[in-house]
């Protein structure tokens, strides 16, 4: 069973001191929290990083795609390396238009059929990138203040017993424990809030580069569908 004890009266009160003072319990919240937290902006931060890069690769890739660059030409360069955001739509919906017509496809609607889904899988798997432990933000943000609301009331506890036996209510007997305990309600509202925040932001900021995928991938859509009548036209002629 953990032990009881108080602070001694007028003892430290730096966060530190606070620290080495909880009891065993209270310690382990505190330690979880904090490494809650450094992970948190670890994956912030991260995140930050990889959507400038993926806004970045869409503007470099809208670019060169409206240039007047040719289809075939774009594949050949894109499909040499690894690609990202609507280069990997564009690779998945070229690779089944030159599968397909490598085959002597015959069903125009089954064939802008399998190029939708070829888009629509690339597609879900960019934004299962891009949203990729946005979930943990969303946990930490809404689990947090809770774990810490735990220390805080195990140490408050911890502080009640120690008074009980100590015989005193005397302000300075009590005031280290009860701060001892308050500090994990804060480091747990210091791993939340940031958590919070960041996890509104970066689902926003994946929604919106998400959406211009997706709007890219409507318009190749309908550029291929054009392609493909007009293939059948020249065919039937």
């Amino acid at each position: 069973m953990e032990s009881v004890t108080l602070a001694a009266p007028g003892g430290e009160l730096s966060i530190w001191a606070l620290f080495w003072q909880a009891g065993w319990v209270v310690k382990l919240v505190m330690i979880g929290l904090l490494a809650a937290s450094v992970w948190t902006w670890a994956i912030i931060i991260d995140k930050l990083i990889a959507y400038g890069r993926m806004r970045t690769a869409l503007n470099r890739f809208e670019k060169t795609f409206w240039s007047g660059q040719s289809l075939e030409e774009l594949y050949r360069n894109l499909s040499e390396r690894k690609t990202t955001g609507m280069g990997s739509i564009f690779v998945a919906a070229m690779r089944e238009w030159k599968k397909s017509f490598e085959k002597g496809a015959r069903s125009p609607i089954g064939l802008q059929t399998r190029i939708d889904k070829a888009m629509d899988l690339a597609l879900v798997r960019e934004m299962d990138r891009l949203e990729s432990r946005l979930g943990f933000l969303a946990s930490i943000g809404s689990s947090a203040p809770f774990i810490g609301l735990f220390g805080t009331v195990v140490g408050i506890m911890t502080s009640f017993q120690a008074i009980a036996g100590s015989k005193s209510t005397n302000l300075a007997v009590v005031a280290p424990g009860i701060a001892e305990a308050l500090l994990a309600t804060a480091i747990g509202l210091l791993a939340a809030i940031p958590a919070v925040i960041a996890y509104n932001k970066l689902s926003s900021d994946a929604a919106k580069l998400g959406g211009r995928m997706e709007g890219f991938a409507d318009e190749f859509s309908t550029i291929l569908s054009r392609q493909i009548d007009e293939k059948v036209a020249a065919k039937a002629a």
